[in-house]
């Protein structure tokens, strides 16, 4: 327990038991008012944060290892997740996928702006002349490592040890919780809605919700953990749920295009792991910039 006390510091680790006790507050008032239906979305999508956030706090613990080890599991599930969909020429065999991984993971963060720029914007010139499901599986793949590549950026932040670590886990809490925050505000109160030919369930009342949810989470957390002044953490919290919220949305076109609800059942209630990291494609590089330039 000393140990993760020093890692992490007292402040992470109360704020990561607080998001346990608020989960199991919410699995036990949802598990009771849907035990008639054991197979209900919203219990499964609950219950799936079981394991979502053990993994995310074994990242912490191992940081910075725990980075690379997350971009590389994410990556690699999400590479298995587009080969079926994108057709046999896609597919690779599980060690190439893990090569694959690494090796663009490791590129990624040393080749600068212009290689994933340059990589992204060929495949995405192809994708629109060809329409082909293959050139729109990888350029999903290539913008979620690329993206996602930022977590093992965080550790280049010109700042101490434990406030780069505090940032890290500010952008997991914020982008997690502002998904579920949009997901129920528009389940509950939803009735406009924004992009009904790509995302019938996303509204504006939802996209308000999620944003209200992050700008209060925004203020007491990143108080909790000094890391910004209140009106810096407000512009951040609105941000970054704008973004989340384009990313999902980006996802969700894709997912049109390729004639598929969700990317894969890996996650119950969520989907694939595409489905669930869409938001991280856009907050994870977002937050980074805002950090190094605000």
């Amino acid at each position: 327990m000393q140990r993760v006390y020093s890692l992490l510091g007292t402040e992470i680790v109360t704020s990561l038991a607080m998001l346990y006790l608020m989960l199991g507050a919410a699995s036990f008032g949802v598990g009771l008012s849907l035990r008639a239906k054991p197979q209900s979305r919203l219990k499964q999508q609950v219950n799936a944060w079981w394991w979502i956030f053990p993994v995310v706090t074994l990242s912490l613990l191992l940081h910075p290892l725990g980075a690379w080890l997350l971009v590389l599991t994410i990556g690699a599930l999400a590479l298995r997740e587009l080969a079926p969909i994108a057709g046999r020429r896609f597919a690779l065999p599980a060690a190439a996928v893990l090569l694959a991984t690494l090796a663009l993971v490791a590129v990624w963060p040393q080749a600068g702006a212009w290689l994933p720029a340059l990589a992204i914007s060929a495949l995405l010139a192809h994708f629109l002349g060809s329409r082909s499901a293959g050139a729109l599986a990888w350029l999903l793949w290539l913008l979620l490592c690329f993206s996602t590549s930022f977590l093992i950026r965080y550790e280049t932040l010109p700042l101490p040890p434990q406030q780069r670590l505090a940032w890290l886990f500010y952008l997991y809490v914020l982008t997690s919780l502002n998904d579920v925050a949009q997901f129920i505000s528009g389940t509950l109160f939803g009735r406009h809605r924004i992009a009904p030919g790509i995302s019938p369930n996303k509204t504006w009342q939802g996209l308000a919700g999620g944003v209200a949810v992050s700008l209060l989470l925004s203020l007491a957390l990143g108080g909790y953990l000094q890391l910004a002044g209140a009106r810096r953490l407000a512009v951040y919290a609105l941000l970054l749920s704008l973004g989340g919220f384009c990313g999902d949305l980006m996802f969700s076109a894709a997912k049109r295009v390729l004639g598929v609800k969700d990317f894969s059942q890996l996650i119950p209630g969520h989907g694939g792991i595409l489905d669930r990291v869409d938001s991280l494609v856009v907050t994870a590089p977002l937050l980074y910039l805002l950090i190094t330039h605000t």
